[in-house]
């Protein structure tokens, strides 16, 4: 039965629905924020430390995050927490060393895609533009698992606390962080991301600490061990299986995902390193904190088991349920959407300047305004006239660009409820990003990468991906961890094997090439 009625829970969803759209309204009364490229899709490059480091944090709280920290406490105790949090941080933390380094090489950059294809650009057309169409497939298809997970994980959630129908919950949760974030773009993501935060750590330091205190003290030492019963975090057997591929998974995935590097282009350059380093500890609090009731629920004394039939890692719910008061569930709903709603509109404000700079064609003024921004170049008056030109049309495909990932998102969420299941999707799109992070490291620090050695190590690659899809399907830990280190493997030999024979070297502007449509 669920904890609070359809119509409350549709009540939960108008509130935060209002409150987030007025926030963002609020924050955003700047044309600057909404009606300019610079300003939608980059929030003016001029993003401070504290909301930087909060929108960071929040952003990086996808359904995992919520539900599978608490999964691991529950099963793998302090070794499941301990391998599922550090890596995580770990993630985030490494852009305090990326995104310096890439801004010190463009100073004005947009994507990575859009690096790879100016990092390429004198080795000719075809490696470049090869190139840069493989790295669209991981960095777009990101976003489009940003919106299926969080609207399904969403959709799940109203269902099984309000009975709210899956569809109507999904479609509820894409049109509240569409609506908000179709107004200010980037801007709207950070400054809601911030006040998401807010909430979250709010609720579960009220949540938690009122959980533990009814299960009793003692009930968590009881279960630190999960039902495995370990509280080694160095056990080599869950380090080298849980430990390795969620490493992996996860370090791939942040260097895969174009929110991230938005926000590296984003935040100014001096802020970088104490952002991502804020970040990451922010985001740590969060299933480190949680994982206690993991830790309550595998306490054989209180009896706590999954519920059944929800298709998600709910223990978490579960012990909130058994042990708090039903009106406490109003919170508990209104911080699982203030988690899924940050990485789902972090993806809205990706995709648009994914859509903006990579995908969209441009006349050959815009090409030079954007070739000289990418270097940190100084805009002519003449210049800043062409930019202003273009800032409406620009924004207009911006906000286009978000509607279409809502529908695909949408398209792809009924897909995984009909036919394929969410958990295989995932592991699939954990093996396609392990394959972009090679590469995209080498090319900020190496320069003798080459674009013919980042293409054979891409496809060499997905055939090693082959392995670790099989290797999950039949769940055989030790074929999933060869697999996940032999995709790494082969694409760092190939890459080292077709290096070129001199040194890159920084291109001197040439302000009339385009480098974005090649």
């Amino acid at each position: 039965m669920a904890a609070l009625s359809q119509a409350q829970g549709y009540l939960v969803m108008i509130v935060f629905a209002v409150f987030m759209i007025a926030v963002t309204l609020i924050s955003s009364r700047k044309s600057v924020w909404t009606s300019t490229q610079e300003g939608f899709l980059y929030a003016g490059r001029s993003v401070g430390t504290v909301m930087a480091a909060f929108s960071i944090a929040a952003s990086w709280i996808w359904a995992p995050a919520l539900f599978v920290s608490v999964q691991k406490a529950y099963e793998l105790g302090l070794p499941g927490i301990f391998w599922f949090t550090a890596p995580n941080v770990l993630a985030v933390v490494i852009f305090a060393f990326i995104g310096p380094a890439i801004r010190s090489r463009v100073p004005g950059g947009f994507s990575v895609p859009d690096w790879i294809r100016y990092r390429f650009s004198d080795e000719g057309e075809a490696y470049a533009s090869l190139a840069h169409k493989l790295y669209l497939i991981p960095y777009i298809w990101y976003q489009v698992m940003a919106v299926t997970v969080q609207i399904f994980v969403g959709g799940m959630i109203l269902n099984f606390f309000t009975a709210i129908p899956l569809v109507a919950g999904m479609v509820f949760v894409l049109a509240i962080v569409l609506s908000y974030s179709l107004i200010a773009g980037l801007r709207a993501s950070i400054v809601t991301d911030f006040v998401h935060l807010i909430f979250i750590l709010g609720i579960i330091g009220i949540v938690v600490p009122w959980a533990w205190f009814a299960a009793g003290p003692d009930s968590v030492m009881r279960g630190l061990g999960g039902i495995a019963g370990n509280v080694n975090i160095f056990d080599p057997k869950i380090a080298f299986s849980f430990g390795i591929v969620t490493s992996i998974g996860l370090i791939a995935g942040s260097i895969a995902d174009q929110q991230f590097w938005q926000r590296v282009f984003a935040i100014k350059r001096e802020n970088l390193v104490p952002s991502f380093v804020l970040g990451g500890l922010l985001f740590g609090i969060v299933p480190i904190v949680v994982s206690v009731l993991g830790f309550i629920a595998a306490d054989p004394q209180q009896g706590i088991s999954m519920p059944a039939g929800t298709g998600l890692p709910m223990i978490g719910v579960a012990t909130v349920l058994k042990l708090l008061p039903l009106w406490v569930c109003t919170l508990f709903v209104f911080m699982l959407l203030c988690g899924l709603s940050s990485a789902l509109d972090s993806g809205f404000a990706a995709i648009a300047s994914l859509y903006a700079v990579d995908l969209r064609t441009r006349s050959s003024d815009e090409t030079i305004v954007l070739n000289k921004t990418r270097l940190g170049e100084a805009l002519s008056e003449r210049e800043k006239a062409i930019a202003a030109q273009q800032d409406p049309t620009v924004v207009r495909a911006a906000r286009f660009s978000m509607v279409v990932l809502a529908f695909a998102g949408l398209m792809v969420a009924f897909f995984v409820r009909d036919v394929f299941p969410l958990d295989r999707l995932w592991w699939i799109f954990n093996g396609i990003a392990s394959i972009f992070v090679v590469p995209t490291v080498l090319s900020i620090y190496w320069d003798r990468l080459s674009a013919k050695g980042v293409i054979i190590g891409i496809i060499a690659s997905l055939i090693a991906m082959i392995a670790f899809i099989y290797g999950n399907y039949v769940q055989d830990d030790v074929i999933v961890v060869f697999g996940a280190l032999a995709i790494v493997g082969v694409n760092l030999l190939s890459c080292f094997i077709f290096s070129r024979k001199v040194p890159w070297t920084h291109p001197k502007l040439n302000a009339t090439k385009d480098y974005n449509t090649v």
